[in-house]
């Protein structure tokens, strides 16, 4: 395994449910999935662990799912970024998956039981994915709560595996959640700074907006004399329209850039974010197009299609990681 290796991609290889349309409940698919993602050079994925698909109920643990992954990922030497997130319906404040757990022991309990079980082919963990967004937090204020759960998290990985490397929950709002992260005392509580960045390649002005969100995180790390740790990205990325849905629904950021465009940022983003010395691992988000499940063009920003014919962003990021490595 080659820990070292700076590139990455977000896919939703546990999707095996109704909600999004069972992306990969046939096991050829994850095949195919794996083996492009070797192709590429990409050298980690970044998926989910839910919380509700492990324990469905409290008292009860199914790991199949997630074995048959982690197995076929681990073979095909590749890294796994796991993700431990959301609250299991049973232990919800709310009942709802994107609410804090009613108690944080449960889900205490729950990562614990996780990094335990994988601790010889899994040595990264992310708490949670943007819990400063009151999509995935519905609870927002200013991450006191979460931070409050990052802390209890980090406490008990290291008690199961002290060798193990925790990461805060990818940043969806920039420099100002990094604030809060650590005006919140979670400097101590999480080994590798997190955030995501996205920008419209339309934009003249996105690459140097992608270079002062590193900047601005670098600064707040630099205030709390933690300029030590390193930083991924572990989100960046944009739409690519492929030719007959020109018609689709834009993304958060506005115009949706096509197939075209989609290649030529893949250069540009991750030239841009490897350029500051901090930044030690980009992830693309994400390596396969969905299927109606955000109805925007949120669901094209895989680097291959649905059906896994490749866009020419695949072929690009394939180039870059191939110049780069030989740098």
């Amino acid at each position: 395994m080659d820990e070292d290796n700076p590139f990455g991609v977000l896919e939703f290889l546990h999707w095996a449910h109704p909600w999004n349309h069972n992306k990969y409940t046939n096991p050829e698919d994850l095949l195919k999935a794996i083996a492009l993602i070797r192709d590429a050079g990409i050298g980690w994925i970044r998926m989910d662990f839910l919380w509700e698909d492990i324990q469905p109920r409290n008292g009860e643990s199914n790991f199949s799912r997630y074995d048959t992954i982690v197995e076929l990922v681990y073979r095909s030497k590749i890294n796994i970024l796991g993700i431990l997130n959301y609250t299991a319906p049973w232990a919800s404040s709310t009942g709802k998956w994107n609410a804090p757990p009613k108690e944080n022991k449960y889900f205490v309990e729950y990562a614990q039981s996780v990094i335990t079980r994988y601790r010889s082919q899994i040595s990264h963990w992310e708490v949670w994915n943007e819990p400063d967004s009151s999509i995935y937090w519905s609870a927002q204020d200013g991450l006191k709560g979460y931070c409050v759960l990052l802390k209890e998290v980090y406490n008990a990985a290291k008690a199961v595996n002290p060798s193990c490397t925790i990461l805060n929950g990818g940043l969806a709002n920039g420099a100002p959640s990094v604030r809060l992260l650590y005006k919140n005392g979670a400097q101590e509580y999480f080994d590798i700074l997190n955030i995501h960045i996205f920008e419209n390649p339309f934009y003249s002005y996105a690459p140097q907006a992608v270079a002062s969100h590193i900047s601005l995180a670098a600064e707040i790390m630099g205030n709390y004399d933690d300029t030590g740790k390193r930083i991924w990205v572990t989100e960046t990325g944009c739409p690519g329209i492929p030719k007959g849905q020109e018609s689709t629904a834009q993304w958060w950021l506005g115009e949706n850039p096509d197939e075209e465009a989609q290649s030529r940022w893949v250069r540009t983003a991750f030239e841009t974010l490897f350029s500051h010395v901090q930044v030690e691992k980009v992830f693309w988000a994400f390596f396969r197009d969905c299927q109606d499940h955000w109805h925007d063009g949120i669901d094209y920003l895989g680097l291959v299609r649905g059906d896994f014919s490749l866009k020419p962003s695949f072929e690009a990021y394939k180039r870059f990681i191939a110049q780069f490595r030989r740098i």
